[in-house]
C-alpha cells in the first residue's frame, strides 16, 4: 500500500513497533503527518489487533516494496484452544467449543504437517477478493464463503512453551501469504478441540527486526523537532538481503536513464533480482544478463 499526496520528497525507512488497535494504513498516516512526507507505504498488512514489525517506506524506498514483500517474515503468537471464532482471532465471535485440551507431545508431533510447501485457506475476515469484493465485507453481511487453498512455504513452526492447558506459544517463519490465524484455526481443528489466535506479534521481516523498531508515540514526541529525520533508516537498509554489484561514477548517467551497464557478477546468477551501488548508495534495482546490469527501478534520491 503507496499513499502519495502534497508534501516533502523524503527518502528511507521508518521501522515501526505496531501497537494493536489500529490498522497498517493508520500507521502509515501517521508517518505522512508527521514527516509532511509526499510518498508512503508499507511492507505487509498486520491485523488492527496484531503488533509488531510494520516497515514503513518513504519516498524511493517504496520501490523496494515488492522486493520486501517476497522475502520471510517470522511471528510470535498464542493460541487459545478450546475455541473457534469467526475471524479466527480473539475479535471474533465464539462459534464452536470443545472440552479437549491438548498434551504437549500431541502438539510436536501435529507441526510438521505445517512445515514445507503448505496449501493454507485464508480466514473468512481477510483481505482477500472475491469476485472484486473483500472477503471481510462478504463475512460481515453473513454470507457464506468458501475460500480456496493457497500454497505457503513454512520454514519453520516451533512450539515454544505452554503457559496452561488452554494456552500455547508458538513461532512461524514463512513467506509471504500467511495467515497466522489460518495456522492456529487449522492446528486446533487437527487437534481435535478448535483454537485461534489470542495475540500475534511479528518479530522480524526480511532485514527488519523487532529490535530496532520505533514506536508511534516516540515519533509523535518527535514531530516538528530537528531530531526527528535521525530516526529515518537508508533506503540501503531495506536491500541488505539481495545481492548487490558495483560501479564507478562514470556510469552515473546511463543508470539514472535506465540504460544497462558492464559489471563484475561472479557471484550472482543471471537474471536474478539484484541492485547496484556506487560509494555505497543505491542506484537502482533490476537484474543481471551476460554480465550486463538492467535497471529496472531507478531511484532518484535528488529530489
Amino acid at each position: 500500500m503507496v499513499s502519495k499526496r502534497k508534501g516533502k520528497n523524503i527518502n528511507g525507512w521508518i521501522i515501526v513497533d505496531k501497537p494493536a488497535g489500529i490498522t497498517s494504513t493508520g500507521v502509515v498516516n501517521k508517518i505522512k503527518w508527521a514527516f509532511n512526507a509526499k510518498k508512503v507505504g508499507h511492507s505487509g498488512t498486520l491485523d488492527p489487533d496484531a503488533t509488531g514489525v510494520l516497515p514503513i517506506a518513504l519516498g524511493e524506498a517504496t520501490k523496494t516494496i515488492p522486493y520486501i514483500m517476497d522475502e520471510l517474515k517470522s511471528y510470535q503468537f498464542c493460541v487459545k484452544f478450546g475455541e473457534a471464532t469467526d475471524t479466527d482471532d480473539a475479535t471474533g465471535k465464539i462459534i464452536q467449543t470443545s472440552s479437549k485440551r491438548p498434551l504437549d507431545d500431541q502438539i510436536s508431533a501435529m507441526l510438521s504437517k505445517y512445515t514445507g510447501l503448505i496449501k493454507q485457506t485464508p480466514p473468512n475476515f481477510s483481505a482477500v477478493k472475491i469476485n472484486g469484493s473483500r472477503a471481510y465485507d462478504l463475512a460481515r453481511e453473513g454470507l457464506e464463503l468458501k475460500l480456496n487453498p493457497r500454497p505457503l512455504f513454512v520454514k519453520e513452526l516451533k512450539f515454544l512453551e505452554r503457559s496452561d492447558d488452554e494456552h500455547a506459544l508458538f513461532q512461524l517463519t514463512c513467506g509471504k501469504g500467511g495467515y497466522v490465524r489460518s495456522i492456529a484455526r487449522d492446528l486446533g481443528n487437527d487437534l481435535n478441540c478448535y483454537g485461534h489466535v489470542k495475540w500475534l506479534k511479528r518479530v522480524w521481516t526480511g532485514p527488519f527486526k523487532i529490535e530496532s523498531c520505533i514506536t508511534i508515540d516516540k515519533i509523535q514526541e518527535l514531530y516538528k523537532s530537528p531530531k526527528l529525520l535521525q530516526i529515518l533508516q537508508p533506503l540501503e537498509l531495506g536491500l541488505q538481503n539481495l545481492p548487490f554489484v558495483s560501479c564507478s561514477a562514470k556510469e552515473l548517467g546511463d543508470i539514472a536513464n535506465g540504460r544497462a551497464v558492464k559489471v563484475n557478477s561472479n557471484d550472482i546468477k543471471p537474471e536474478e533480482k539484484c541492485w547496484i551501488q556506487c560509494e555505497g548508495k543505491a542506484l537502482a534495482l533490476g537484474y543481471l544478463k551476460e554480465s550486463m546490469f538492467y535497471p529496472s527501478r531507478v531511484f532518484n534520491m535528488e529530489n
